[in-house]
């Protein structure tokens, strides 16, 4: 998607899983970069309806590199007919 805040309550179907993969960056002057990264979603005002939420920045990696490597073991399951 890339635009921050994008997905709102609105768009959200209370209890569901939101995975937020967006980086973007948002000017913030209380910072001292003077940005701020956030995801596409709305955060806050998606956390009451949601059961699950990742949060940006840091929620990705460790599932990525977790799903990265549970398709890499089926992949060679698949390539080599291990069940």
């Amino acid at each position: 998607m890339g635009k921050a805040k994008f997905i709102t309550s609105s768009m959200v179907k209370p209890g569901a899983v939101v995975i937020d993969v967006g980086i973007n960056r948002i000017a913030d002057d209380s910072t001292k970069r003077g940005y701020r990264i956030v995801g596409d979603v709305d955060f806050e005002g998606v956390l009451p309806l949601a059961s699950k939420i990742s949060p940006v920045p840091g929620g990705v990696g460790p599932m990525t590199v977790a799903i990265l490597m549970r398709n890499t073991l089926k992949a060679y399951r698949k390539a080599h007919i291990i069940n």
